[in-house]
């Protein structure tokens, strides 16, 4: 890791990154890509130490509190972070600015700020996120090597809902010919419901690929599923989009069960679920109309 001075944090659509670069060693990362233009090795994280100040001062400058949304390039629950705490600053500060928030992760040290992420809900809205690939615990240690598995993330999302946190699923990627059958995402559904999901982010059932991030991955693949690289050069050649064969079917299932259920799962539904700030008391006049 080393260390950096920012000089913004918060993007136009209110999402934070504190950290650039992962230790998680996902095979699949798209953070990879070189359209990132990342300045450093990707596993030598960026720590951009005064990430907490500058969100809270670009928090105090908003005309309305908003929805605080992190983790969609770069994990804010790194290793690195049981040291550093600076998300944990960045949390304080969502609370003292009256913002919500929306994290992803797949790391169960979030539950260290479960009392401060109670806080914050308890004047704005909290949502926490994980993604789930696989239900094949040994498969989820090849594919996401670095970081707690599948059932781990499972009993850490019981646990925010437990909690009276709000609670989703990131449902990706599913990668064709390893994870893309029936079983496996019946199994995944199952932890969702089981946990109590309010929504499930799928953008297509299959994996995107584009340059850096489709080298690390063949790399892998060569590593672990011998043959596999040339079975995706065949089916897919340099295509950003590789979808799995089994699509129609796996999309279908998806819409179903999460239909019987009320968890919203289409695309921009579920984002804009993410985004939607909204105090308690908002919330409890929605119920009287619902």
């Amino acid at each position: 890791m080393h260390e950096v001075q920012a000089k913004s944090i918060l993007s136009a659509r209110n999402g934070i990154n504190v950290y650039r670069g992962c230790t998680h060693g996902c095979i699949y990362c798209d953070s990879r890509s070189t359209c990132y233009q990342m300045d450093h090795a990707f596993e030598d994280v960026a720590v951009k130490v005064n990430a907490a100040e500058l969100l809270e001062d670009a928090l105090r400058r908003k005309r309305h509190p908003c929805m605080v949304g992190t983790g969609s390039m770069c994990d804010p629950y790194l290793p690195l972070e049981a040291e550093t705490r600076l998300t944990r600053r960045c949390l304080e500060a969502i609370y003292r600015q009256g913002c919500g928030v929306s994290v992803l992760t797949k790391s169960d040290l979030i539950l260290r700020d479960l009392e401060l992420l109670k806080a914050i809900n308890g004047q704005a809205r909290t949502v926490v996120c994980t993604t789930l690939t696989t239900l094949d615990e040994d498969l989820c240690r090849v594919l996401e090597p670095n970081v707690c598995t599948t059932r781990r993330r499972f009993e850490m999302l019981r646990t925010m809902r437990e909690s009276g946190i709000h609670t989703g699923v990131w449902l990706c990627p599913i990668l064709p010919f390893i994870n893309d059958t029936e079983e496996n995402l019946r199994g995944l559904l199952g932890y969702c419901f089981d946990a109590g999901v309010e929504v499930i982010v799928n953008f297509g059932m299959g994996v995107t690929l584009r340059d850096g991030d489709r080298q690390y991955f063949y790399r892998q693949l060569d590593r672990h599923f011998p043959g596999m690289r040339e079975r995706y050069i065949r089916t897919f050649g340099d295509a950003y989009q590789c979808p799995s064969p089994r699509e129609k079917k796996l999309a279908a299932i998806l819409r179903e069960e999460c239909g019987k259920r009320g968890v919203i799962c289409q695309p921009e539904a579920a984002m804009a679920y993410l985004a939607a700030f909204e105090t308690p008391q908002e919330a409890c006049q929605m119920s009287l109309f619902t």
